[in-house]
């Protein structure tokens, strides 16, 4: 999974622009995420669509709050630039409510 870079919301939305795309946020500290973590490569070979990628939240608290997750692990689907739907909330999250969410895009 390719790691963003500190960014923000304008510079993401052009870089995304084309093709399907899912951010998954989280933290090193955040032990739900460290939870889903090692799933993460498993969810990815299961959905070739969609290119995964990381956002350290702490690195990229501006891209957070600009749009909206306030909770980790939380996923958010884009689909030439547009959110498909979004994952967010501050629960621990299972491979299968993960995949659940991804089908019902």
């Amino acid at each position: 999974m390719e790691k963003l870079p500190k960014i923000n919301q304008a510079t993401l939305l052009s870089q995304i622009g084309e093709g399907k795309y899912m951010l998954f946020f989280s933290a090193d500290w955040c032990s739900d995420c460290n939870f889903i973590k090692p799933r993460m490569p498993e969810i990815e070979a299961e959905y070739p669509e969609y290119t995964f990628l990381a956002v350290d939240r702490d690195e990229n608290i501006d891209l957070a709050v600009e749009l909206d997750v306030f909770g980790i692990p939380s996923f958010i689907a884009f689909e030439n630039g547009k959110e498909l739907g979004r994952f967010v909330n501050k629960d621990r999250k299972t491979k299968d409510q993960v995949e659940e969410f991804i089908n019902n895009l």
